[in-house]
């Protein structure tokens, strides 16, 4: 019934009540019920009413009150209108909830910030970039905690495009980029990205590039040398002409072996995988990089071999070839005359193939071996280049061990020799035999 037609028909009911009572007692008799039924009727209203009050400091639906008449209405609509209220509420809270752990998650840091540019709101990332304490900073003004040299003119007049590159001063060693992003009623986001592997991986392209660059001007600074003396001597001793020509050769051989090395990198940075998995002949490979490395020492070094006859391992022969051809002509450029190099093939107690090479040369300090696998690194420049060295050898194994799913371990003491062990693994298909075979030249 609705509320207004209920209480009109209650105060009817009580005029005419008090009609009644009036023709029947008289006048007075009948105002006094008219007063009496207007005062209870009031009673009812203020007692529902507080009945209402109690009920709504903590509305629970099995405490409802159970009132009559117009008041039953009142008490369910108010209860249908709290419980909505509070489903909106709970879906509000599940989006906030939801939309925190997506900000949580995020790669990069988040920070909000109010009109004032204080903070209101960052996800851990942003903590972590920025040195903020999140609960604690809440309020304080982003520029006063943050330590960042023009971010306070960055925030200022925020760029549409502009980002603010620098190094945390709790993290010397990373480099980060700040967006800031205005939205509704001139608050910002704040985001941060770390950039180091980008500035790394562009360090390592300028870097790249410079050491090709110098890499191939310095034999073609020989060789157009002897070329222009060769062109303005009118006259020129056969000895010296074939002793300049014995030197472009040579000088273009190393120019021939660094370009075939950045076309095999550049091949074997393409792909993840060998282009051809084969069973490769362990025992006739190693053997045949024995005899290249004995041509290379012109017999100034001894050169073992220890592998099963039948050792043998799914791969690419030619990658493979590349990177155990590499450390063997390694040990022996940096094996002064009369050392020892070890060429061993063996299958370790957990059944995978080992490939070793042991030499007994200078041997490389603790320092430098992380970086021995980049690309046109060396301990010694001077000492690389007398060798023939390109300084892509190591960077050549390691993608081809990469390929091949295998580990590089590198082990070295200055002044007591180097072993580098390639391990294979067990999947791979390594072929045993109890007893091996050692040859020696």
């Amino acid at each position: 019934m609705p509320i207004g037609f209920s209480l009109t028909f209650k105060l009817l009911l009580i005029a005419f009540g008090a009609v009644s009572v009036g023709l029947w007692l008289g006048e007075t008799a009948g105002w006094v019920a008219a007063c009496a039924g207007l005062a209870l009727l009031h009673v009812l209203h203020v007692y529902q009413l507080a009945r209402l009050q109690r009920w709504l400091q903590s509305p629970k639906a099995d405490e409802l009150p159970d009132p009559w008449g117009m008041w039953g209405a009142v008490f369910a609509g108010v209860y249908r209108a709290l419980r909505m209220e509070s489903r909106k509420r709970d879906e509000v809270s599940r989006d906030l909830e939801l939309f925190t752990q997506a900000a949580q998650a995020l790669p990069d840091g988040i920070a909000m910030l109010d009109s004032g540019d204080q903070l209101l709101w960052c996800n851990d990332t942003a903590a972590q970039h920025l040195g903020l304490q999140p609960g604690r900073d809440y309020g304080l003004r982003v520029t006063n905690i943050v330590r960042v040299p023009r971010l306070a003119a960055f925030l200022q007049d925020v760029p549409a495009e502009e980002t603010l590159d620098f190094h945390p001063a709790h993290n010397a060693g990373q480099l980060l980029s700040l967006k800031a992003i205005p939205f509704s009623d001139g608050r910002k986001l704040l985001v941060s990205f770390d950039i180091t592997k980008i500035e790394r991986a562009d360090t390592t392209r300028r870097d790249f590039i410079a050491n090709v660059s110098h890499e191939l001007r310095t034999p073609l600074t020989v060789i157009h040398g002897f070329l222009e003396h060769m062109s303005d001597a009118t006259v020129m001793p056969a000895e010296q002409v074939r002793r300049h020509i014995a030197l472009m050769v040579q000088q273009s051989d190393r120019m021939l072996k660094l370009v075939d090395d950045l076309l095999m990198l550049s091949r074997l940075e393409g792909s993840d995988a060998p282009q051809r998995e084969e069973r490769v002949d362990v025992h006739a490979m190693l053997h045949a990089l024995a005899d290249d490395a004995r041509a290379l020492s012109a017999g100034q070094h001894t050169i073992n071999v220890t592998v099963d006859e039948d050792a043998a391992i799914s791969g690419s022969a030619d990658e493979l070839r590349s990177a155990f051809g590499n450390l063997a002509s390694n040990a022996v450029r940096y094996t002064p005359p009369g050392g020892a190099i070890a060429l061993t093939w063996c299958v370790d107690e957990q059944n995978r193939g080992v490939f070793s090479v042991a030499d007994s040369g200078i041997g490389i300090a603790a320092e430098h071996i992380p970086r021995l696998t980049e690309r046109f690194y060396r301990v010694d420049r001077g000492r690389s280049r007398e060798t023939g060295g390109t300084g892509l050898g190591l960077a050549i194994v390691k993608h081809v061990l990469l390929r091949h799913q295998a580990a590089l371990h590198i082990q070295s003491e200055p002044g007591k020799g180097s072993e580098f062990r390639i391990v294979f693994p067990v999947w791979r298909g390594v072929v045993d035999k109890p007893a091996a075979r050692a040859d020696a030249a």
